[in-house]
């Protein structure tokens, strides 16, 4: 009877050992922070390409409304834009009345904005593309897209997303591309649409968080037509890019992307 004793503890020990094996391997497989179950990665170079040329086409017209939210205080603008697509840019406020005329012309790397109550075209220097469009909580960068997510970061998967849902990418700016923007954490919904970016300014701490929303189809393209941009440690800030209307493939004149036609009155 002593041999039997003997071997209880040993077959005990192995099925331990391989219980523990299978919790492992279980658990590895289980908590994958990339893909999980039921889920199939997309490709990020896709997602990214796709965002970069989200409203771009070869002639675009778009009619839309910016409300800036400040304590005590909201103010609302019209404007009108051309596009042609990544290299010309063209928007004119409408209203209100006092801010009618004012412009803001991109042609390659150069921006400049126009000024009617002076008459003058101030020319809006490389370092100040991630500074404030008219007094809102969008850069000239977010208004004309110099800036490309795709070639100025290097990106990385992270995983889902519950809130919003979907697949979270980090993007971490290149060590040689100038720029507010340390990082940009971007949520892409299962459709391939970006619904969320939060922004983290050099020193890594989040600034400012931009939620798109409100999707349609518009001339056989799915496109958010509401962008708003909250701030972070400025309570009671925000602003809202509305597109009123949005046209994509207009046949376009180069002329119209001048500081001759910048200063023309309107």
């Amino acid at each position: 009877m002593a041999t039997p004793s003997r071997r209880i503890p040993h077959t005990m020990a192995a099925m331990l050992a391989l219980t523990v094996l299978l919790l492992l391997v279980g658990r590895a497989v289980c908590d994958d922070p990339i893909v999980p179950p039921g889920y199939t990665a997309p490709d990020v170079a896709q997602l990214l390409r796709g965002f970069d040329d989200l409203y771009d086409s070869p002639g675009t017209v778009a009619l839309s409304e910016i409300t800036i939210v400040r304590p005590g205080k909201t103010r609302t603008m019209r404007m009108r834009s051309w596009s042609k697509g990544e290299e010309k840019a063209l928007i004119v406020i409408e209203a209100p009345v006092r801010d009618a005329g004012m412009a803001t012309l991109k042609v390659g790397n150069n921006l400049w904005n126009y000024l009617p109550k002076i008459s003058r075209v101030i020319r809006v220097p490389p370092s100040m593309m991630m500074g404030s469009w008219m007094g809102s909580d969008m850069t000239n960068d977010d208004l004309v897209r110099e800036s490309s997510y795709l070639d100025d970061y290097a990106a990385e998967l992270v995983g889902r997303s519950s809130d919003p849902p979907g697949w979270k990418v980090r993007l971490d700016a290149l060590p040689d591309v100038p720029g507010l923007w340390n990082r940009v954490e971007v949520v892409f919904s299962d459709n391939g649409l970006p619904a969320r970016l939060q922004f983290f300014d050099r020193k890594d701490r989040l600034s400012r968080t931009m939620v798109l929303e409100d999707v349609k189809r518009i001339g056989g393209r799915l496109v958010p037509t509401v962008m708003r941009v909250i701030p972070e440690r400025e309570e009671g800030r925000s602003t809202e890019f509305r597109y009123l209307s949005i046209e994509f493939d207009v046949d376009l004149d180069d002329g119209m992307f001048s500081l001759a036609y910048l200063e023309r009155k309107r």
